[in-house]
């Protein structure tokens, strides 16, 4: 049976997400990804594999070596999960703040 990962169980991994963010400036050969760690390169090629498999990256061949490029929209994805709680946080946090200048207000 093939379980299929999405985006979540990818970014939940400290080092995918550090690929992520290495791939977020330039695209990057496996080597090159792989010279960012101190581990194993099958390693870094089995997380380059869950990340290509849920879509984060996408993959080009260029003669012998494979480029590795990040995927914005799949990206995307994960911002508009996020982008609720943010919105919620950002308005607590305002509402703190006016409670605050309020009490300063009165003293």
């Amino acid at each position: 049976m093939n379980l299929r990962r999405d985006v979540f169980q990818a970014i939940s991994d400290p080092t995918r997400r550090s690929i992520l963010m290495l791939l977020a400036t330039q695209s990057m050969t496996a080597g090159a990804i792989a010279s960012n760690f101190d581990t194993a390169r099958p390693t870094v090629s089995k997380h380059l594999q869950i990340l290509s498999e849920c879509e984060l990256l996408k993959s080009e061949q260029n003669g012998r070596e494979i480029i590795y490029h990040l995927n914005p929209e799949k990206m995307k994805e994960i911002a508009d999960f996020i982008e609720p709680f943010r919105k919620m946080w950002d308005d607590r946090f305002n509402a703190l703040e006016n409670i605050m200048k309020n009490y300063q207000t009165k003293k």
